[in-house]
């Protein structure tokens, strides 16, 4: 074989699965359809405690993160209430930074990072996977976003359920209070999710995501959104945006099959997304290293099939999935004005953002 792997991506969860496979003295080949990791990118980098902690997230360079250790979360009328969790934080990133990092530790680990290569195709060959323009592979992963080819390729199951977000970056910005990650509850903007505003390394991130109806497809208005918010966020005025961000958020959870005949879907690409906060880093990571390692013990130790061993590592996501289901039915603003102050409405926010 050309390689023992062939992780499609190499975002978080591609960058997990390719780095737990290459430490475990597999050959690993990644395959990116970008030339520079850190454009075009459709994630908030925002990094949650357990990531932090756990994962070589932890090792980044202090320059690229900035610590948030509470959660301001304002009803439609811009109510607020502030929500914390004994040591819980996030991290707001320099994302593009954070890519970049990545790409440097997969070749510090001597995997085959292949930077504006995309997958086009590939055929199951008896044992392992010929894949056109990078060889022969006992295993593909697919760490290739929402709308992902490989799935599509391989016929493994497909994300159906969507939020459609927005981001605008205002570099060297300052919000007025930058220790909160700002978070704007109205169905009037954002039916199906929530805006939000955070101060990172670089600057200030603004975002907006909103359910994405095929039949009715909506752009979320994030220039209205931010001229109702923005000064109850502490935003400054007469901004102009820099880079932005766009894309699909899987939001209906891990799809079905997830593996199969040796490739294997993992991150936003097997819908490994949370239901409710759409949060997919840590997530994605820690079943991505699973994959990475899994493959690892098979070809060397003869361990369990790797299509198991992921297909089990899953999230489900019970829980926040009947609360995207109830979220997703509440059709006015009115409830949050009212309940966002009630003792178990905080409550649940707090076990939504911090646990």
């Amino acid at each position: 074989m050309d390689h023992d792997l062939i992780v499609v991506g190499a975002s978080f969860a591609g960058a997990a699965c390719a780095l737990a496979a290459a430490q475990s003295g597999l050959r690993v080949c990644v395959l990116e359809r970008k030339t520079d990791p850190g454009d075009k990118l459709r994630t908030t980098g925002i990094i949650v405690k357990e990531a932090a902690e756990r994962t070589l997230l932890g090792q980044l360079p202090a320059h690229l993160t900035r610590r948030v250790e509470r959660v301001q979360l304002y009803a439609p009328s811009l109510r607020q209430v502030a929500l914390a969790a004994p040591g819980c934080y996030f991290l707001t990133t320099d994302t593009p930074g954070v890519m970049r990092w990545l790409a440097d530790q997969l070749r510090a680990h001597g995997v085959d990072l292949r930077l504006g290569t995309s997958f086009r195709d590939a055929q199951r060959v008896g044992d392992h996977w010929e894949v056109e323009g990078a060889g022969r592979a006992r295993f593909l992963i697919g760490a290739d976003g929402a709308r992902s080819r490989v799935a599509e390729r391989c016929g493994l199951g497909r994300v159906r359920g969507f939020l459609y977000g927005i981001e605008y970056e205002f570099p060297h910005a300052m919000l007025a209070d930058p220790d909160a990650l700002h978070c704007f509850i109205s169905k009037r903007h954002a039916p199906g999710y929530i805006g939000w505003i955070a101060q990172n390394p670089g600057g200030v991130q603004a975002g907006l995501a909103l359910r994405h109806d095929p039949a009715n497809v909506r752009v979320p208005d994030l220039d209205a959104f931010l001229l109702r918010v923005g000064q109850a966020g502490g935003l400054p005025l007469r901004l102009t945006p820099g880079p932005t961000r766009a894309g699909l958020i899987p939001c209906s959870g891990p799809v079905w099959p997830l593996a199969r005949d040796g490739a294997i879907l993992t991150g936003d690409a097997a819908g490994i997304v949370s239901p409710v906060t759409a949060g997919g880093i840590r997530a994605s990571w820690e079943h991505a290293w699973t994959v990475g390692r899994a493959v690892a013990a098979h070809l060397r130790h003869g361990g369990p099939s790797p299509e198991s061993v992921a297909i089990d590592a899953a999230p489900r996501f019970r829980t926040k999935r009947a609360l995207r289901w109830a979220y997703d039915r509440m059709p006015f603003d009115w409830p949050f004005d009212l309940l966002l102050s009630a003792p178990p409405v905080r409550w649940a926010a707090e076990r939504v953002y911090f646990g």
